[in-house]
């Protein structure tokens, strides 16, 4: 099936070979495995993101030199698909320990301590939203007159969803540092459940943020000229899921019909700038570009209509509500990139791309210089494929957020997904760094 839809697109596989071998060589029965396809140019790229989507493969990462894909042990059609064609890959065969939900166990919430940004051990371990929940709640106590919660609307599911917006009131400011106006920033976790990275990142930076100024890594100084507006769980359903039921899950939790045998949107395909019902597959040989409508059961199923997600429709609707907005990063795993605007096209470049790529370089470096860790930057379409419904574009194009960007966090595939949870410290320290890059670039423009 596969090879005959590339044949009909005018698609011909080359020869590639891939020499990092990635997660685990143990070949255990019935395993899942993550796929490298070594490749050396864009055409190749391309090529191999189409034949994915054209299968309902989920891809896990788009690198200048390879590409990842995740096959589970019951999508024998793409894997024979590929092997018929002549290609040739590397494999990962993944550990069972590595897709398996965490056991559940005592609440260790008594044990952690938040009045240290240095010394609390909450972030030595990944967090199921329960943990999650009593940190805000916690941060609250400790600090009433920098942090406020609001309840932004419910989930598919019927869950409050939650920001905070950390600022420090007018009468507190530092002396001669009063602005009429401070500059606001957002900061979303993971919109994809599986992307723990990036929600154990997003409390990180919250915590910096109202530690004590003394503390390394702390952020608190920023208050003087910036609001910090945080989402540290966008999709809650599905962050949920991937405690109790599936580790790998994607989307939300949202069930589009009555009828659809899958449910789930994903979410970063859902807002509303340039969303597209349809993959659109590259035209190689033919001058018009066929379109295919996306099988919901699709790890990027976009939804029927822009903003079907009820958590994307809530964090919109927060956005307007939020004054002075210059700032934005979505946080995601993985890939150790920083990238700008656009998604939905390669070939546009925003009008403000020099700003927002010079301020990502500078921030780039800030995030090397504190643990060594290499940030690639470009636009995000060309760091990735084309991918209609961003939120990074919504927010700069609709939303009007000049400096807006993906982060990709740690690390770029060996562990990919199951990041080990001693990396959450070193990941948020970095991470801490390039926000405090990003708001030394704006300020001083």
């Amino acid at each position: 099936m596969l090879a005959s839809a590339l044949v009909a697109l005018g698609i011909t596989l080359p020869l590639v070979h891939a020499d990092q071998t990635i997660l685990s060589n143990v070949h255990p029965s019935s395993a899942s495995v993550l796929r490298r396809f070594q490749t050396s140019n864009e055409h190749e790229r391309e090529i191999l993101v189409t034949a994915a989507q054209l299968a309902n493969a989920d891809i896990w990462q788009v690198a200048s030199d390879h590409v990842d894909v995740y096959l589970p042990p019951s999508h024998e059609p793409f894997s024979s698909t590929f092997s018929n064609l002549g290609l040739h890959y590397n494999d990962s065969f993944i550990p069972q320990s590595l897709l398996e939900v965490p056991p559940k166990g005592a609440d260790p919430f008594q044990s952690w301590s938040l009045i240290s940004l240095s010394n609390s051990t909450f972030h030595e371990d990944y967090h199921p939203l329960s943990d999650i929940d009593e940190f805000v709640d916690e941060l609250l106590r400790l600090h009433p007159d920098l942090i406020s919660r609001t309840n932004i609307g419910h989930t598919s599911e019927g869950r409050e969803m939650h920001a905070l917006t950390i600022s420090r009131p007018k009468a507190n400011l530092v002396k001669g540092s009063e602005y009429a106006k401070k500059t606001g920033f957002v900061v979303t976790g993971a919109q994809h459940a599986r992307e723990w990275i990036a929600t154990s990142t997003a409390m990180f930076i919250a915590h910096a943020l109202v530690s004590d100024p003394s503390e390394p890594y702390s952020l608190s100084t920023l208050l003087n000229h910036f609001d910090f507006h945080i989402v540290i769980v966008p999709n809650p359903d599905g962050y949920i899921y991937t405690w109790e039921k599936d580790r790998l899950w994607y989307k939300n939790r949202q069930v589009i019909g009555p009828s659809e045998r899958c449910l789930g949107i994903d979410m970063n395909r859902n807002w509303g700038y340039k969303w597209k019902p349809e993959a659109r597959f590259p035209a190689l040989k033919k001058k018009k570009k066929p379109t295919s409508p996306v099988d919901p059961c699709a790890p990027w199923y976009p939804g029927h209509r822009p903003f079907e997600s009820p958590e994307v429709n809530n964090i919109a609707n927060w956005i307007t509500t939020l004054p002075n907005l210059r700032a934005f990063v979505d946080l995601r795993s993985y890939g150790q990139m920083l990238s700008s605007p656009y998604s939905y096209s390669c070939k546009r470049a925003p009008k403000d791309a020099e700003d927002q790529i010079e301020a990502a370089m500078g921030a780039a470096r800030s995030t090397k210089a504190v643990h060594g860790t290499v940030f690639t930057t470009g636009r995000l379409c060309e760091m990735l494929y084309k991918a209609p419904g961003n939120i990074v574009d919504y927010m700069f194009a609709t939303a009007g957020i000049k400096y807006s960007y993906a982060a990709h966090l740690r690390d770029t595939g060996t562990y990919g997904f199951s990041l080990p949870p001693e990396w959450i410290r070193p990941v948020g320290e970095e991470t801490v760094s390039m926000i405090k890059s990003l708001t030394e670039f704006i300020g001083a423009h």
